[in-house]
């Protein structure tokens, strides 16, 4: 039998992070993105545990908004995120205050945006 995927909204808060599940009464917290993810595994399979499946993280997906990920993330600059990835600077920071919510196309413009930057951080040696 196919396990399905159990999507999960991530919210930042002062001791860590807290979660639920999109379509089910399923909520977990943790002091660490790792630590919430493990916990998120374990209530999954708690909460199914009737059906006789298990979870993996590999079933599960985790999700935060724009907002709450640049609030967490101060060191990325909003403004010259938008210039680097050529997005107007007022359209990102709507997407940012949850004023416009972006479309798929423009979430991947941004991920993308991100993941570029995180590569060339990981390559870059400092003297």
């Amino acid at each position: 039998m196919k396990i399905k995927k159990y999507k999960f909204i991530i919210e930042k808060t002062k001791t860590g992070y807290s979660a639920y599940e999109s379509a089910n009464p399923i909520f977990t917290s943790g002091k660490t993105m790792l630590e919430l993810q493990n916990n998120a595994v374990e209530s999954t399979n708690l909460f199914i545990e009737d059906t006789g499946n298990l979870v993996k993280l590999s079933h599960l997906e985790f999700e935060i908004d724009f907002k709450q990920f640049f609030e967490y993330y101060k060191i990325i600059n909003a403004k010259h995120l938008a210039l680097r990835i050529g997005m107007n600077e007022s359209l990102l920071s709507q997407y940012i205050t949850g004023k416009k919510k972006p479309s798929k196309k423009q979430v991947n413009r941004i991920v993308d945006g991100l993941h570029d930057i995180g590569k060339e951080l990981m390559e870059l040696t400092l003297v």
